[in-house]
């Protein structure tokens, strides 16, 4: 399959437009073969479902395996997870022999009333609603019954997983627990993207996914192999890149594979065929992507409390800042107080409008950081 812009931004199309991350798709690829369970953790936008279903197209995987992938960054409870795992399941049956989705049937009791069956196609449809959904456990646990009796052997890779840590069910993790170790069938990626909960749940000698899964962590794509990707495709498309235009977005951005490929993509569309992308177009592509935005951040801003909109702007304007409890930080911006910015900093990182690494913060959506810093 080909696409118009080679530098994608929106799923997953081919081997063609995916970079590098040989030796991390080797890795799980080898983890999931042997029948091991994998934690994927990484800050978020870095890849890790891009890289998730390159490794559900390697034939390795894609001939001997069903693979079902969720995201359950929305989800709050075991209702709305077996919701989005009996849906995805499903769908992914659907272009399958209708023998397939009639065991399928079959086996989730407790939804069976609930599958609608089209009166001209005789077709049953996945349109049953969380309402619907009365004893999510006994439905997760027939969900996962059906897969360990798939006539192949399973793989459910499960985005954004640290969610289950919020789960109104206080139990969530020794429940999925419990189901899970009793899985010969089926297999498990846990991806997520705040790595301090992300190591607490796998790690945590006292939570019960300890020691339960091999760690795969996702960083940087190497310089090296970013550039020449970049290079390539603008040469398969008639087009040059300058070097340093490369070299500049992958510092501004440390390599950052999300905010790469949207401004390679923005760029790549700011250059006509037979052209040169050079850095007389860096501010233009940047300025375009944010003004995309601005309405969503003015919106994002606006429900903000003022305690928490005056911290957000003040990192934002630090890029990245460091002793934020200190007078000096309070003077700097001129906060209110030490108290106030603690209770705003906690608010502001559970809304992952923040992010923390080594007490060095700064605004989690790079855009948004940059449009405060331009406006404020």
């Amino acid at each position: 399959m080909s696409v118009k812009n080679p530098f994608v931004i929106s799923g997953y199309v081919s081997p063609y437009y995916f970079c590098d991350r040989e030796e991390e798709a080797k890795t799980l690829v080898r983890y999931l073969t042997n029948n091991r369970n994998t934690a994927l953790i990484s800050t978020r936008r870095m890849g890790k479902t891009g890289l998730i279903q390159h490794c559900f197209q390697i034939p390795e995987i894609r001939d001997s395996y069903h693979c079902f992938f969720i995201d359950i960054y929305a989800s709050s409870n075991l209702r709305d997870l077996a919701f989005v795992l009996g849906k995805a399941v499903f769908e992914s049956l659907r272009p399958k022999e209708r023998r397939f989705l009639d065991h399928f049937i079959a086996v989730i009791a407790s939804l069976r009333a609930a599958f609608k069956i089209d009166t001209i196609s005789g077709e049953p449809s996945f349109e049953i609603g969380l309402g619907e959904i009365t004893e999510p456990l006994k439905t997760l646990e027939e969900i996962f019954l059906y897969l360990e009796q798939a006539d192949k052997p399973c793989i459910v890779a499960i985005d954004e997983f640290q969610q289950i840590a919020h789960f109104d069910e206080k139990n969530t993790e020794a429940v999925l627990r419990t189901i899970i170790q009793r899985c010969t069938n089926t297999f498990f990626v846990f991806a997520g993207s705040q790595q301090h909960l992300m190591s607490n749940i796998f790690q945590s000698a006292s939570r019960p996914f300890y020691q339960s899964v091999s760690i795969l962590q996702l960083k940087q794509i190497p310089f090296g192999k970013y550039k020449s990707f970049i290079e390539f495709h603008f040469e398969q498309n008639n087009r040059i890149v300058a070097p340093e235009i490369i070299d500049r977005i992958y510092v501004d951005f440390e390599g950052h594979t999300w905010y790469i490929q949207i401004l390679f993509n923005e760029l790549f569309s700011l250059t006509s065929n037979g052209e040169s992308c050079d850095m007389s177009l860096y501010n233009i592509a940047l300025s375009n992507i944010i003004s995309s935005q601005a309405f969503t951040f003015q919106e994002i801003l606006a429900r903000l409390p003022e305690k928490q909109k005056e911290v957000l702007i003040a990192i934002a304007k630090e890029g990245k800042a460091t002793a934020i409890n200190s007078a000096n930080f309070v003077r700097r911006h001129q906060l209110r107080s030490v108290s106030s910015i603690q209770a705003a900093i906690k608010y502001l990182l559970e809304k992952d409008l923040l992010t923390v690494e080594n007490q060095v913060y700064s605004v989690y959506d790079r855009f948004f950081g940059l449009w405060l810093k331009d406006n404020f």
